[in-house]
C-alpha cells in the first residue's frame, strides 16, 4: 500500500522533513522535524516546524509517531514541539544508547545523564514492526553514517535519513564518532535488496551542479546510478572513496549544538541557576 508523503524543505540546513499518512485512516507520522536555530545568536525558532503542524491540522491527520532517523549533526530536532502541538511518541533507533555514551564523554555531560535512550518515548530495534493506520511499517538498522542510523519502511516507501543522498549526490560521510564506511556500504546493500520500485526519500539534498532540489528516488535508480555506491561498486572501492572524501569535508556548522540537544530527544540541557540553558563547546576534541 502507498502512504501519502508530504515533504518540507528546511533550506538553511538542506534538510527534508516528512509527514507520512495513511489515506484510509488519517493516521500519520512525522519524520525528522527541524527546529530553527541561529548559531551566532543562540536563538531558536519554530517557524519551520509550524509548517508541519499547519499541514497536519489542515489535513485532519492524527499523529502516532515522531520518528528520528538518527541523532542529527546538522540541525536541531523539533520533536518536543511537534509532540506538544500534535501528540505522538518520539522514537529513534536503539543505537542511540551507544551515541549517548560516546557523546556524554565528549561533552562531559552531567553525571546523571542517562545513556539508555530513556529521553525518547520508544526505541526501535532492527526489524521491529509497527503500523501507521492500515499501513505496515518496519525499522531497518542502517548504521555507518552514525551508529544509530535507522531507516523506516512504511508501505512502499523507505525513509533513509542521511545514509543515501540522491543518486547524483552519493552517500553520507562516515567520519563522525561511531561512523564507519564499510558498515555504511553493508547497510546500503541491505536497502538495495528492497523491491526495485520502492520509493526512497532522503533527508538532505545539496543540489549538485545547482539543479533543483529533489527528495524522492527509487531503489532501482539508486542501485544503478548512485555515483558513490551504485553500478556494482565494491566495498573496497566505496571505502577508499569515502575515507578520502571525508578528509576534505568541513564539519557541519551546527554539529556541536545539535548533537547535545538531539541525544536528549530534542530537549535542551537542564537550565542552570539563572534559568538559562547552555550548550558546551569542547575545545580540540574534533
Amino acid at each position: 500500500m502507498k502512504p501519502t508523503v508530504q515533504a518540507f524543505l528546511h533550506e538553511p540546513s538542506s534538510t527534508y522533513s516528512y509527514v507520512v499518512s495513511d489515506p484510509s485512516s488519517q493516521r500519520a507520522v512525522i519524520i525528522d522535524p527541524v527546529l530553527d536555530f541561529d548559531a551566532n545568536s543562540g536563538r531558536s525558532g519554530k517557524e519551520s516546524a509550524k509548517q508541519l503542524v499547519q499541514y497536519v491540522q489542515d489535513q485532519a491527520l492524527n499523529i502516532d509517531w515522531i520518528l528520528e532517523t538518527h541523532a542529527h549533526a546538522d540541525h536541531i530536532s523539533a520533536a518536543p514541539y511537534i509532540r506538544q502541538q500534535l501528540g505522538g511518541r518520539i522514537a529513534i533507533g536503539s543505537g542511540i544508547c551507544e551515541v549517548q555514551q560516546r557523546f556524554k564523554d565528549i561533552f562531559n555531560l552531567e553525571p546523571d545523564f542517562p545513556v539508555d535512550g530513556s529521553q525518547f518515548d520508544h526505541l526501535f530495534n532492527d526489524g521491529d514492526r509497527f503500523h501507521v493506520g492500515s499501513l505496515e511499517a518496519r525499522g531497518l538498522a542502517t548504521p555507518g553514517h552514525t551508529s544509530d542510523s535507522l531507516s523506516y519502511l512504511i508501505g512502499d516507501a523507505v525513509f533513509v535519513g542521511d545514509s543515501l543522498f540522491m543518486p547524483d549526490g552519493g552517500t553520507a560521510r562516515c567520519d563522525f564518532p561511531g561512523g564507519d564506511a564499510a558498515t555504511l556500504y553493508q547497510s546500503i546493500q541491505r536497502l538495495f535488496e528492497l523491491p526495485d520500485d520502492t520509493r526512497m526519500f532522503i533527508c538532505h539534498d545539496y543540489q549538485p551542479d545547482g539543479r533543483e532540489p529533489r527528495f524522492q528516488t527509487t531503489v532501482s535508480e539508486q542501485r544503478e546510478h548512485n555515483i558513490h555506491v551504485g553500478a556494482g561498486k565494491t566495498e573496497q572501492e566505496f571505502v577508499s572513496m569515502r575515507e578520502q572524501r571525508d578528509q576534505s569535508l568541513p564539519m557541519p556548522t551546527l554539529i556541536l549544538p545539535a548533537i547535545q540537544v538531539n541525544i536528549r530527544a530534542g530537549h535542551w540541557p537542564p537550565a542552570e541557576s539563572n534559568g538559562t540553558h547552555y550548550l558546551k563547546l569542547p575545545v580540540n576534541r574534533f
